[in-house]
């Protein structure tokens, strides 16, 4: 069902990729009440993990950026899969929580979150702006640089 969202991202040239497949033993998301759980998504680019590596060591904050921008296509296209294709049921990005592989030293993970948190702005507006975290990690599934997990609000 083609809405307003849909309209949107056309007008911004956005294409939603298909939606992802759990890589473990959870589900992609969960809906309580109002509530719509996003699991953490990772880069994926033609089916494969992206933007391998640390930021600090390997990755720039530009291209860390770039990979947040990318899992929150996948949050919505999830959502899309949760919401029977209509991404107009979503009311309010609730929440982000952003986790970037890097180094100790790595000062900027909230400058790699926005990523996200920007294109939620540029889709829903003043609906998109979320509280959030962004932290530090170790390391990440398959080695990406960024994972990013979601709670919207949704009718």
């Amino acid at each position: 069902m083609a809405g307003t969202i849909d309209a949107r991202l056309n007008e911004l040239g956005i294409e939603l990729p298909p939606a992802s497949t759990p890589g473990g033993n959870y589900v992609p998301f969960v809906r309580t009440g109002n509530l719509l759980f996003i699991s953490g998504q990772v880069p994926m680019v033609d089916g494969k993990p992206a933007w391998i590596g640390h930021l600090g060591q390997n990755i720039t904050i530009e291209e860390g950026a770039a990979a947040a921008r990318v899992c929150a296509l996948a949050i919505l296209a999830q959502a899309k899969v949760a919401l029977g294709g209509d991404l107009d049921r979503i009311k309010q990005v609730v929440k982000l929580t952003g986790f970037v592989s890097c180094t100790p030293d790595f000062r900027d993970p909230p400058k790699v979150v926005n990523g996200a948190s920007d294109l939620f702005g540029e889709v829903f507006g003043a609906a998109g702006q979320h509280a959030r975290a962004a932290v530090g990690m170790a390391s990440l599934p398959s080695g990406v640089a960024v994972e990013v997990e979601a709670v919207l609000e949704v009718d």
